[in-house]
């Protein structure tokens, strides 16, 4: 039996104990439904060559060798990950477009007994919701930029603002990326579809009526693009900026960039992506710094010949903040700036 897609708002409240997603294990790694389990019916091999057959021998073998994959692989799950479910327990399966692979699925796991539903038009019709939802229309969530220059702890403050109750979107966490060409996260970034899902899911759940803060980011993140309907919300949008000192600055960057330091050839494979802007002699000399470990003297002055004057640039012809927020970069001071950023969200 089908199941409709509901509402983007609604998928969190679904009414199955899981949610099955039988495509392939790379179909699943780009973008699934949130929450959903892989269970594929065919393996990325398996799926390739049964697509090879299809084109070059014929329909029928296809079919006759992709069903007996199929079934091998079902009774693989049922032997395995389904094997403690009991008989009250009720799935929700799902392929691409709703047809044969969560089909076969479905139909084993009734012959089973379980109260089965396939979702109709499978993860096609999610991905067409979100992109309504990103791409064609407006958002109606009242978008709030916090802005700042480079090492001013602004995800740091996003998570503070969350703790005290205020709606925010961290989109440099959902892409995995601190947003500079120095970002680089362990784990790399998810894939187009999955970072547009992982926003999708956030706003959905958001109260529209109530400010969210959002860094000012460029249009993107990383590798990522910023879906259009958030990025025209964000261009839009009114900006509180925080400030602090450019040697503070540095230290902050110093502990939050521990990671990155640590990959001393990643660092300065990072660093000579910046050789056009700065020159090939700057890069040396970066280069240098960070072999002899002086982090701290490399990251201010990187500070000051290349973040900060591409951040002035991109607040050419921008409105004036509705608020400056100057703070300090130790708990204590982060928490007051946290504050501070809740009362004026709360009066915007």
């Amino acid at each position: 039996m089908k199941f409709p897609l509901p509402p983007l708002a609604d998928l969190p409240r679904l009414p199955f104990d899981t949610i099955i997603d039988t495509r392939s294990p790379a179909e699943y790694a780009e973008d699934h439904i949130p929450g959903a389990i892989n269970l594929p019916v065919l393996s990325n091999e398996e799926r390739a060559r049964v697509g090879t057959i299809y084109v070059q021998q014929s329909p029928f073998t296809a079919r006759k060798i992709g069903g007996a994959l199929v079934a091998q692989n079902i009774a693989r799950h049922l032997q395995g990950p389904l094997a403690d479910k009991e008989g009250g327990w009720q799935p929700l399966v799902y392929c691409w477009r709703g047809g044969q692979r969560s089909g076969a699925f479905g139909l084993w796991l009734r012959e089973v007994g379980w109260r089965v539903r396939t979702l109709e038009g499978g993860y096609r019709s999610y991905r067409r919701a979100v992109v309504r939802q990103l791409y064609e229309g407006a958002l109606p969530h009242r978008v709030v930029l916090l802005d700042g220059n480079t090492g001013t702890a602004k995800t740091e403050l996003l998570a503070l603002v969350a703790e005290r109750g205020g709606q925010m979107l961290d989109l440099e966490g959902m892409a995995n990326h601190r947003g500079s060409v120095l970002g680089l996260r362990p784990g790399g970034q998810p894939s187009q579809k999955g970072f547009e899902t992982r926003v999708s899911a956030a706003l959905a759940a958001l109260d529209p009526t109530r400010p969210v803060l959002v860094e000012a980011e460029s249009s993107k993140v990383g590798e990522r693009l910023v879906p259009p309907a958030l990025w025209k919300a964000m261009r839009a949008a009114p900006r509180l900026r925080v400030t602090a000192r450019a040697e503070d600055r540095a230290r902050y960057l110093c502990q939050t960039y521990a990671d990155l330091f640590a990959d001393l050839p990643l660092f300065k494979r990072q660093l000579a992506l910046l050789t056009p802007q700065q020159g090939r002699a700057k890069i040396d000399e970066w280069h240098a710094l960070a072999e002899a470990g002086d982090f701290e003297t490399l990251v201010r002055d990187l500070i000051g010949r290349h973040y900060d004057s591409r951040y002035a640039k991109h607040r050419e012809g921008k409105e004036a903040p509705a608020a400056e927020i100057p703070l300090t970069l130790d708990p204590g001071g982060l928490a007051r700036a946290a504050d501070t950023l809740m009362h004026h969200l709360n009066h915007l």
